[in-house]
C-alpha cells in the first residue's frame, strides 16, 4: 500500500502523480525518511517536526496537522506489515499551471510508502571508505528539500571511487555527506559541524549529541578542516539508514587503526535505543 494525500490505495493499481506537480518541476517540496525497527518507528515525532520546520522555510502549509500525519504514517507500516525498513514521506505545494512564483490556488500533496531494508551490519562492524568533494549545494541545506541533484552527484562520485560516502568541503571546510552527518574524534572528543546553514541536522545526529552527553563525551560543534580529518584519531557518520558507521579510510588515508573506542561506544548506546 502507498499514501497519497488521504487515501491508502495498492502499489500495483493504477495511480498517478500530475505532470504539473511542482516537486516535479520545480523540485518544489520537502521530505522525510524514518527509520523502522521491528515494527515501530524511531524518533518519528523529531521527524515530523522538523518536516513542518521545513515546511514553513518554504512558506508551504502542510496538508495534515502533525496528529494526522503521525497516524496516517503508522497506519501505513500496519497495513505493510513493515518490520524492519523505512517508511519515506514527501509534501509538494500541489498541482497548478507552471510558473515561478507560489500558485494561488494549488492544494499541497502528500504521497508516501514504505520499504523493507535491512541493516547494513557487516559496515557498522568494520567501517567504511568515503572520498572528499567540492560541496556545490546550495546555501538552505538545513531544509529537507526535495532539491537533491547536488547530494546526488556527490554520491555518484563516491560510487564511481568504489566508496560508500562522499564528505563535503565548502571553503576547506568539512559540512557533512552526501547522506549523512559527519564527525571526527581527537582525544576523546567528538567534533561535528556547527547546525546551520550549510547542513541538516539530522535526526540520528541528535541521539549522538545526547548518547554522547549521556557517556560525558565532550560534543563540540566547530569548523574543522580535511587536514584535520586525516590528523584525527576516529571519524564516523551518521543518519538515518547508516545509524552510526565508522569511517576508517578517506580517500587514500587510513583513519585510526580501524573503528575506535569513541565510535563503538556510540554504537552499543544506540542499539539500546533500538
Amino acid at each position: 500500500m502507498i499514501l497519497i494525500n488521504d487515501q491508502f490505495i495498492k502499489r500495483n493499481q493504477d495511480t498517478h502523480i500530475d505532470i504539473e506537480d511542482r516537486g516535479y518541476q520545480f523540485g518544489d517540496g520537502i521530505y522525510e525518511v524514518v527509520r523502522v525497527y521491528q515494527g515501530k518507528t524511531f524518533r518519528l515525532d523529531d521527524h515530523l517536526d522538523r518536516f513542518e520546520r521545513s515546511a514553513k522555510e518554504i512558506f508551504m502549509e502542510l496538508p495534515f496537522s502533525k496528529t494526522e500525519t503521525k497516524l496516517k504514517i503508522t497506519q501505513l507500516i500496519e497495513m505493510n506489515n513493515l518490520q524492519d525498513g523505512i517508511v519515506y514521506f514527501q509534501v509538494t505545494r500541489g498541482v497548478a499551471p507552471r510558473t515561478h512564483a507560489f500558485p494561488q490556488n494549488a492544494k499541497p500533496v502528500l504521497t508516501a510508502y514504505t520499504k523493507k531494508s535491512p541493516r547494513p551490519i557487516d559496515q557498522f562492524k568494520n567501517g567504511i571508505k568515503v572520498v572528499t568533494v567540492e560541496d556545490i549545494r546550495w546555501l538552505r541545506c538545513d531544509i529537507k528539500s526535495l532539491n537533491l541533484l547536488g547530494n546526488v552527484l556527490a554520491k555518484q562520485y563516491a560510487h564511481e571511487h568504489q566508496a560508500e560516502e562522499a564528505i563535503q568541503i565548502r571553503d576547506n571546510t568539512v559540512t557533512e555527506g552526501s547522506s549523512s552527518n559527519f564527525y571526527i574524534v581527537e582525544n576523546g572528543k567528538i567534533y561535528t559541524h556547527p547546525a546551520d546553514h550549510f547542513i541538516l541536522r539530522g535526526i540520528t545526529r541528535i541521539v549522538v549529541e545526547e548518547i554522547a552527553n549521556k557517556l560525558g563525551i565532550p560534543f563540540i560543534e566547530k569548523l574543522f578542516s580535511v587536514k584535520d580529518v586525516y590528523r584525527a584519531d576516529e571519524a564516523f557518520i551518521s543518519s538515518t539508514t547508516a545509524e552510526i558507521t565508522p569511517v576508517i579510510q578517506v580517500n587514500d588515508k587510513v583513519i585510526g587503526n580501524g573503528p575506535g573506542p569513541i565510535v563503538r561506544a556510540i554504537q552499543e548506546e544506540f542499539q539500546k535505543l533500538i
